[in-house]
């Protein structure tokens, strides 16, 4: 009540008595102040001190029609996506897989609920689309899903080598298991390996017996029999026997 007083007092003051420093300020103000309650205009005032009317400034709101909601189009919310996905990244990697792993050959391979799976301290060899394969001890199995990777450790010309190879990649055409581990792994990574004492060194020799293994099975004569048979010389003829 005393703001609404002395904003009319400060009105009811006419313009030419007013003398100061500030008296043409408030006559204007005033006199806007008029207009607008002429006009029928919602007003309030600012007042900061009653003591001085020049600190007296008019505050407008803005004038708005009933029918002002009527032009704006008001649009539905969006859709929410966990309704029909709940899970995106799961449905993203599940198509992923399924796109770079059809027959899901190497899923099995890696998956924990599979008792034949690969794991760590087996020897594994890589084939490669581009490039010569590469064989090593596996010290480590990173899952994450599409991104899951192997990191391989072997010796190159007597040097210590460490590759890591995506599992789902384009690149990598196979991958085979060629020697299990004796026992288990008692840790998840076998960082130890690199050590001179632990160390497995160079498993060509390994790889080597693998493949002639596996080649003499792929010829229908298990054992690596030659030929011409068992105690056989290569014109066909029996050799003595000693």
């Amino acid at each position: 009540m005393a703001t609404v007083l002395a904003s009319k007092r400060a009105l009811s003051r006419s313009a030419p008595l007013l003398t100061g420093r500030g008296s043409t300020r408030t006559a204007n103000a005033s006199t806007q102040a008029r207009q607008v309650f002429q006009r029928g205009e919602p007003m309030s005032f600012a007042l900061r001190n009653i003591d001085r009317p020049e600190k007296l400034i008019p505050v407008t709101k803005p004038y708005r029609s009933k029918d002002h909601t009527k032009n704006i189009i008001v649009y539905p919310p969006p859709k929410s996506t966990l309704k029909h996905c709940p899970h995106p990244i799961e449905k993203v990697t599940e198509s992923q897989i399924s796109l770079l792993d059809p027959t899901g050959a190497r899923t099995r391979l890696f998956s924990k609920s599979n008792p034949e799976c690969a794991r760590v301290g087996d020897i594994l060899l890589v084939r490669l689309r581009t490039g010569d394969p590469f064989a090593g001890v596996c010290i480590n199995i990173r899952r994450r899903g599409v991104d899951t990777a192997i990191l391989l450790r072997g010796q190159l010309t007597r040097v210590g080598v460490e590759m890591w190879y995506k599992v789902y990649s384009p690149l990598v055409e196979g991958i085979e298991v060629v020697e299990r581990a004796r026992k288990r792994a008692r840790r998840a990574r076998l960082t130890y390996m690199r050590l001179p004492k632990h160390d497995r060194g160079s498993v060509e020799n390994v790889v080597r017996g693998y493949l002639r293994q596996k080649m003499a099975l792929g010829s229908g004569k298990p054992g690596g029999e030659r030929k011409g048979g068992v105690g056989m010389k290569k014109g066909g003829k029996k050799g003595k026997k000693r």
